[in-house]
């Protein structure tokens, strides 16, 4: 399962003295990017292709509190996918000392920004998107590029 262990920020805090919702999509969008730099696909390569996932729907789910300076893991999984990889579900799990603290689900797709519509993305960046772990509620979607 890939991860990363990240800090709840200063700026990721909100009124509660807990971390905002919006830290938490802001946290599973820098994970999911961190997965694909790692594996051959880095941000330079999304500029050049003029390519770049597009969020339509996000979930949180919420177990438990995270606070400043808590260190969080972090992890990512597939839990949808398309036959064309044009259409995607993700999932971030954040856990503080062992415990699921929250859970992201977003439906995602591939944007073209030439054409400024959905598309089906190259072999290299399909490939490390199916290699993911898939979550035990995995599905296939429809795709969706035209």
């Amino acid at each position: 399962m890939y991860q990363q262990t990240l800090i709840a920020g200063w700026g990721d805090m909100d009124f509660n003295a807990h971390m905002r919702n919006t830290a938490y999509l802001d946290k599973s969008a820098d994970v999911r990017m961190m997965y694909f730099a790692a594996h051959g696909f880095p941000m330079s390569e999304f500029a050049r292709l003029q390519l770049g996932p597009v969020v339509m729907r996000d979930q949180i789910d919420y177990f438990r509190e995270c606070q400043l300076l808590d260190e969080i893991t972090v992890t990512l999984a597939l839990a949808g996918l398309s036959d064309d990889a044009s259409r995607m579900m993700l999932r971030n799990e954040f856990f503080r000392e062992g415990a699921l603290c929250a859970r992201v689900t977003s439906t995602a797709g591939w944007f073209d920004l030439r054409q400024r519509k959905l598309a089906v993305p190259p072999p290299n960046l399909a490939e490390p998107l199916r290699a993911l772990d898939r979550t035990e509620d995995f599905q296939v979607l429809p795709g969706s590029a035209r």
